[in-house]
């Protein structure tokens, strides 16, 4: 049986690498859809209300990594744990980890089909997709965190792309209007726990810890890549409010997408078509990273934490993945309600994950330093 080394550690990663992937995993499938559910304008104010409270989490997430059982990695997990915590917790992230990883890409899927190969079959575009994060992903956690800084770069200039829709003559100012909420409905409070759901990401870096250099002040990072993010949603809010205005933003399906297909350029016909096959790099990169921590959970699961991972192993653990997905896109993933639901369940697993898990964490932690005091 052939071993690979997925999970090998033969250097530290600076902080910029910290702010990178915060930033690439809080703007993922929403950062395209977005602006279709929170329509009004007064929501401006709600993404920076939410952004402020994304940063008091990532001031809780920090603690973790300052500690010193985050340099430990697994063991660090079993001495605030226990061993058959840690394998319950292990197991309770199957679920959450799955759901986010089969809603990303088939969300992608979905995309490209729409826009760019409208009479193509899904599963093929699917398999593309997937192999291509298990590429990625079977080249080890070290490689897979390098890639970020080429999700980032061919992804971060697309936002220039959106300036001229929130300048003369194509903004129309008046649909910015009004910023002071006259009511407040229940579809507010959704488009708020939206906003808190797409901000979720930066909860799964507590296991890449051992791979972040320790002497580094994470928590500058941390804030920096929460603070492009919340730009990178004002930015996109913004553009599509002033530009489609909020009428049109409630029967809008990718919003995002919609806006770009109205430039104009002497070279290229279809920009969003280019949108859409460079952000690419940015799925493969969050999807990749997804299949390891599925895999990873499933070793601890199983009890073969302390052996080494098998090639044959991870190709198992991604094949049942891709099945289950298929499985997924042929019957449950049909219909537009049906999407809305899975969104919906990533959008409740997202937020309560990015709520839950840094507060873990830091009570499990105060919890050992009094039973050891």
């Amino acid at each position: 049986m052939a071993t690979c080394s997925l999970y090998a550690k033969t250097s530290g990663y600076g902080g910029i690498y910290v702010m990178l992937m915060v930033n690439r995993l809080q703007i993922l499938y929403f950062i395209l859809s977005m602006p279709a559910y929170l329509v009004h304008p007064y929501m401006i104010w709600g993404i920076i209300a939410i952004g402020v409270l994304s940063q008091c989490n990532l001031m809780i997430l920090s603690r973790w990594f300052a500690s010193k059982y985050a340099a430990k990695g697994f063991q660090g997990f079993v001495q605030l744990f226990g061993e058959r915590g840690v394998r319950f917790l292990a197991f309770a992230a199957l679920f959450p980890v799955f759901v986010k990883v089969t809603v990303l890409t088939l969300g992608y899927v979905e995309i490209v089909q729409m826009f760019i190969f409208p009479s193509m079959d899904k599963i093929w575009l699917l398999l593309s997709v997937f192999v291509t994060c298990f590429y990625v992903a079977q080249q080890g956690i070290e490689k897979t965190i390098r890639f970020v800084v080429i999700a980032f770069l061919c992804t971060i200039w697309m936002i220039v792309l959106f300036f001229p829709f929130i300048l003369p003559p194509l903004a129309t100012y008046s649909n910015l209007l009004p910023l002071v909420p006259t009511e407040w409905s229940l579809q507010s409070w959704k488009g708020l726990l939206i906003v808190w759901a797409a901000l979720s990401g930066p909860e799964y870096l507590i296991c890449l810890a051992p791979w972040f250099n320790s002497n580094h002040n994470l928590i500058k990072y941390l804030t920096l890549g929460n603070a492009l993010s919340i730009l990178e949603y004002l930015l996109l809010f913004a553009a599509s409010l002033s530009f489609f205005g909020s009428d049109y933003l409630r029967i809008s399906n990718f919003p995002v997408v919609q806006i770009i297909r109205y430039l104009q350029s002497p070279v290229f016909e279809r920009i969003d078509i280019i949108l859409i096959c460079i952000h690419l790099f940015h799925f493969v990169f969050a999807a990749a990273l997804l299949l390891l921590y599925f895999y990873g959970a499933v070793r601890i699961i199983v009890g073969k934490w302390h052996e080494q991972t098998t090639r044959r192993g991870f190709v198992l653990a991604s094949m049942a993945v891709l099945a289950c997905m298929m499985i997924i896109n042929q019957w449950f993933w049909t219909t537009g309600e049906e999407q809305y639901k899975w969104l919906a369940l990533q959008v409740w697993l997202g937020a309560s994950t990015y709520l839950l898990v840094p507060g873990l964490l830091l009570l499990a932690m105060k919890i050992k330093e009094r039973l050891q005091a």
